[in-house]
């Protein structure tokens, strides 16, 4: 087999067809199971339509070495990483292509403990073998069992809230027609909170009606901010295809920058656990440092990514890892991400503090305004890079290249980076309380980047 395109840093990610195909995931189960050495694999699949067809492949590969599976069916990425734990199993696969077009199709890994797959351990050598193709003839034929693990999984995430603290509040939550839906209404009925929840695109459609469940796309935000104000609500949550991503919305509408919810995380945490450890990216971080060293907490910075950051969080013992991106990592969920654990502290928060989630965060966004992220698709990403550096590094107080080029000026700071699963490069600033300087030095730094 030639060269696959589909692997990529932390995952397989690809177009259905040329790039991933039900004969490609086949193979994947093989290699899969000649690298790791799996005894039992867990295998759970999203609603895309060729979703269940393709981890049906995953599982043939696997069996043919030799492997038993457990099929947990439809269910989100992070149910796929809590049953590979719950199961004691030696791997988990999650067909899965999140937010991405709906003519692609992907697959997340993972090893025993839930522990993540990179092409740094393991992803690299499962594409040799898949390439290879030299499997031969099939073993002894693995099982093949059934099994929900839902309410278990539930039990666990309710496990973070403590509902006597909650407060009533109205909460829109918005899956997208994703999969969150199904598991979202287990934990509600476990919770029994005092919560009123309007329910928007609840049930999984392979067609996404409503559009591909990305909420971190600015005209995918309407629908959720819409609602939220239409009923009055405090809070807006919404998903993106497998729930390992919420996005949060205040009673306003307004959506909440990523770093500023890590922010919010970080506090609640910091408010149980005195001293803990908080892991954070490297791409906007002021308000974060601030806000732990006020919580009397210890910040600790990992390179973007779940893998980097799931291993920097078990060195370090730390309670809570947060990206900027929507990706938030929990200690006692197996070092894992999830979408679901992340709205049930901030209701919490909100409910101890008597604060609205605008309340919150003002005073964050007042003192370090941020751009958000940037994103430059261009073809050739080094001429712009080059620039950036030849403009910017001479004059810099700090210097980090932790994960792309990070530069600090006092007032203001920037973090250039290449996305490592897209072909884009990504731009973040931050200041000490300048909006006018924020808006200069990103409409300056943009410049440079497309003429470039």
């Amino acid at each position: 087999m030639s060269t696959l395109t589909c692997f990529k840093s932390y995952d397989v990610r690809g177009r259905l067809g040329d790039e991933l195909n039900e004969d490609i995931c086949y193979g994947i189960g093989r290699g899969f199971a000649r690298s790791i050495e799996p005894e039992t694999v867990v295998i759970g699949y999203d609603i895309r339509p060729t979703s269940k067809a393709l981890a049906g492949q995953l599982a043939e590969g696997l069996r043919d070495e030799g492997v038993d599976v457990i099929d947990i069916g439809l269910c989100g990425t992070e149910e796929v990483y809590f049953a590979t734990s719950h199961y004691e199993a030696g791997g988990g696969l999650m067909v899965t292509a999140s937010h991405n077009p709906i003519d692609y199709n992907g697959i997340k890994m993972v090893r025993t403990g839930s522990r993540p797959i990179s092409s740094a351990d393991g992803l690299g050598e499962i594409q040799a073998l898949v390439e290879a193709g030299d499997f031969g003839p099939a073993k002894t034929r693995g099982s093949l069992v059934q099994r929900n693990p839902r309410d278990a999984y539930a039990d666990r995430v309710v496990g973070f809230a403590d509902v006597s603290t909650w407060r009533p509040m109205k909460v829109v939550v918005n899956a997208g027609n994703g999969v969150a839906g199904p598991a979202f209404d287990v934990i509600a009925d476990k919770l029994g909170a005092p919560v009123d929840f309007v329910r928007q695109h609840l049930t999984p459609d392979s067609t996404f009606p409503n559009g591909i469940p990305n909420p971190l796309l600015e005209e995918n935000r309407a629908q959720t901010a819409e609602l939220v104000l239409a009923e009055g609500a405090d809070l807006g949550v919404a998903w993106d295809g497998d729930f390992d991503r919420c996005f949060f919305f205040d009673e306003t509408g307004a959506f909440i920058d990523g770093e500023y919810v890590v922010g919010l995380l970080a506090g609640a945490f910091l408010g149980k656990h005195a001293g803990a450890k908080i892991i954070h990216d490297p791409r906007v971080i002021w308000a974060l440092l601030d806000l732990v060293e006020a919580g009397g907490g210890e910040a600790v910075v990992s390179q973007s990514g779940h893998s980097h950051i799931k291993a920097k969080m078990r060195e370090v013992d730390a309670v809570y890892g947060g990206e900027m991106s929507a990706h938030h990592y929990f200690r006692d969920f197996m070092y894992c991400d999830s979408g679901m654990i992340p709205w049930i502290l901030l209701i919490e928060h909100m409910s101890t503090s008597g604060k609205k989630l605008s309340e919150l965060v003002a005073d964050m966004q007042a003192r370090f305004p941020s751009s958000g992220e940037i994103n430059f698709k261009l073809a050739d990403k080094q001429p712009a890079i080059d620039a950036f550096e030849a403009t910017y590094l001479p004059d810099a107080k700090g210097v980090d290249r932790l994960d792309g080029l990070s530069l600090d000026y006092g007032e203001w700071r920037v973090n250039l980076r290449q996305s490592n699963t897209e072909a884009l490069l990504r731009l973040n600033v931050e200041t000490r309380g300048d909006r006018e300087l924020l808006a200069a030095k990103v409409a300056e730094i943009s410049k440079l980047i497309t003429e470039a």
